[in-house]
């Protein structure tokens, strides 16, 4: 196996997780509707905006079309994700569970946004092979 192969596999996979997390946000829109901070208006509009980015940026993984700027616009969202819900969640929960959690998803998104940094800048070397 090359380099290059091995490294689309991972990709993919990363694809594929992204289509389930934004299908998620369509099937249950309700549930997620928590997560958006009640600074920002237009409330269910954001859920349903980051499950169509969620699956747009898998799109562009699997084609490797606009791999590179779908990479750094995904990065950036889970890293607005982190600073904007995650680590307020962490410093604001009510409890052990909840502050574990909110830990959690502030580990889970920023590896995310490593790996979407990484393909963003790697969108070029990818395709080879």
């Amino acid at each position: 196996m090359t380099h290059s192969f091995v490294s689309r596999i991972a990709v993919i996979i990363l694809a594929i997780v992204m289509i389930v997390f934004g299908l998620y946000h369509f099937m249950q829109p309700q549930s997620l509707l928590v997560y958006v901070p009640e600074f920002m208006p237009g409330g269910i509009i954001w859920v349903y905006f980051v499950g169509t980015a969620f699956i747009l940026a898998a799109v562009a993984f699997i084609t490797h079309k606009q791999a590179k700027l779908a990479g750094y616009l995904l990065a950036l969202l889970l890293i607005v994700f982190v600073l904007a819900v995650h680590v307020p969640n962490y410093l604001h929960a009510g409890d052990a569970d909840m502050k574990q959690m909110a830990f959690v998803s502030i580990l889970k998104d920023t590896a995310l946004a490593a790996f979407a940094t990484y393909i963003g800048s790697n969108a070029a070397n990818l395709d080879k092979d």
